[in-house]
């Protein structure tokens, strides 16, 4: 069966090298998303979950909604794509013929990242996983620009060389299975039911090595350090496909870690991920209080909840699971708003700084309120539904301990008043209008009455320059309606919880075994 949907997925990307125009290019892209989302739809709402799709494929219903998510992101980051790019065309910073590259990049990192969820075997997991890696990397370097190469090659290193470590940990646990069963398998269905037969101290080794490679792809700390760099220096909507990439590190971790479950070691592999998350909580937040840097604050802000998120899983209880599970889908689309929005503002000024940012309100109203209440949203303010996920993880934590909940909500706190202090910084600058600079002037008559003033000193005159106002940039629809959406769905989630959602969620809970 995979191999039916890599040769359909293929004629689609050569389809998408033949046309030169841009339209074509971003319709395929844009198409090919709501592909995704609709087949995942229709799989949920026909399909006998879970199931098996030929010898190598397997559908239930946790990464079909893994799979729901990236195609949602995707789908609005391709009508984004078409405004934002021809916007890099036109300053210079993307070559026209690097447009191929990026669609071709764009649609691996869809069809990459759905066989990494849809594949039993882990091994297959493990290697379209790595492919997300490159496809995602091809996507931060398009500019061709130094400092997005290096970053590129960062994210390529770290996140590669960790998922060296998690290639151990699947050999670890291919010869447990060999060792317990007789013949060896790497197949999740296999693995969860007989991993109470395991040595509780050898799976707990492989999952030690495996968490670090998926935790380097979800960007939690210590693994975090090619996140910054990746977000702040790759197009807005690489960024945006880059954040999308983290829920597949996270799925992974689900997966060990419900293996786990199952034999004693579960205890010890809760304290590696709340200690993990509680570490990523505390630098993302002290990080982000001195940043300047637009997108390199959120980034950090990725790096917190991705910590929260691994708290949420390392709790163990069916109630975080389900919050946290709520989390990933909440948090892609406040963090697309987020991203969208400065998408727009860097476009605006050439700047992601926040000193380069002046009359906000004035040039882009509609991105400032985006990023004011994609704010709000992120940092978990009612009435948006990143609020009840941060309260019950954080309800549920209390019973683990006390001071882990103080110390998570102390620094919870410390990273909304980062987000605060940027935004009232960021936007409370304003540029000199001409009329009020008459004040400034110093006029004098001459003694004898005629009139005559004195010339504005060079100082002053420089400064009025300096101050003079930008010309506004035209944003395109396709850039400002997916922002709108994203945060109108977010919001519209905060006042309605649908049944549906309810039922998704309390099933990936009985089909990973926590009731």
């Amino acid at each position: 069966m995979i191999r039916y949907y890599l040769l359909i997925m293929g004629l689609f990307l050569a389809l998408g090298l033949i046309p030169k125009s841009h339209r074509f290019m971003n319709a395929l892209a844009a198409g090919n998303g709501l592909l995704h989302l609709v087949m995942s739809c229709v799989a949920l709402l026909t399909l006998d979950l879970p199931g098996r799709l030929g010898g190598s494929l397997y559908l239930d219903h946790l990464n079909l909604y893994v799979e729901l998510i990236t195609a949602l992101g995707f789908s609005a980051a391709a009508f984004y794509a078409r405004g934002y790019t021809d916007s890099l065309m036109e300053a210079g910073e993307l070559d026209p013929k690097n447009l191929k590259t990026f669609y071709l990049a764009f649609n691996l990192l869809l069809v990459t990242a759905t066989v990494a969820l849809f594949s039993d075997n882990l091994a297959l997991f493990w290697i379209f996983t790595e492919l997300t890696t490159v496809c995602a990397a091809m996507l931060v370097a398009i500019l061709s620009a130094r400092e997005n190469i290096d970053a590129a090659l960062k994210y390529v290193f770290i996140v590669s060389g960790a998922m060296l470590f998690a290639f151990l940990g699947l050999i670890f646990l291919f010869t447990l299975s060999e060792q317990t069963l007789g013949e060896g398998t790497l197949s999740w269905t296999e693995l969860a039911v007989h991993a109470s037969e395991f040595s509780p101290a050898l799976l707990l080794a492989s999952f030690t090595f495996m968490f670090i490679g998926f935790g380097a792809k979800a960007g939690v700390a210590p693994f975090h350090t090619w996140l910054p760099d990746a977000y702040a220096r790759a197009p807005s909507v690489s960024a945006i496909l880059s954040g999308l990439m983290q829920n597949l590190g996270i799925y992974g971790i689900i997966r060990m870690y419900a293996l786990l479950r199952e034999s004693s070691a579960a205890p010890q592999a809760s304290s590696i991920l709340i200690a993990a998350g509680v570490f990523s909580i505390a630098l993302a937040s002290f990080s982000m209080l001195q940043q300047r840097n637009l997108k390199r604050l959120i980034a950090f802000s990725s790096v917190e909840h991705m910590g929260l998120l691994l708290i949420g899983i390392g709790i163990g209880t069916p109630l975080a699971l389900f919050w946290t599970l709520f989390y990933m889908l909440v948090h892609v689309l406040v963090k697309e708003t987020l991203l969208f929005s400065a998408g727009i503002l860097h476009r605006q000024y050439r700047s992601n700084m926040r000193e380069d940012m002046k009359d906000v309100f004035k040039l882009q109203p509609r991105a400032a309120w985006g990023l004011i209440l994609g704010s709000i949203a992120i940092v978990g303010m009612p009435p948006f539904p990143l609020f009840p996920a941060k309260f019950f993880i954080l309800l549920e934590s209390a019973a683990v301990s006390p001071y882990l909940t103080l110390a998570v909500l102390l620094m919870l706190i410390l990273a909304s008043a980062s987000f605060a202090n940027f935004l009232l910084k960021a936007f409370s600058k304003v540029t000199v209008e001409e009329e009020n600079e008459k004040e400034h002037r110093h006029i004098t008559r001459t003694p004898a009455g005629t009139g005559e003033t004195e010339l504005e000193n060079f100082t002053g005159k420089a400064g009025h320059e300096k101050d003079r106002l930008p010309g506004q940039y035209m944003v395109r629809d396709g850039m400002r309606i997916p922002a709108i959406f994203m945060l109108a769905l977010a919001l519209a989630l905060g006042f309605y919880f649908p049944d549906s959602l309810r039922d998704l969620l309390d099933a990936i809970i009985l089909e990973l075994g926590y009731v």
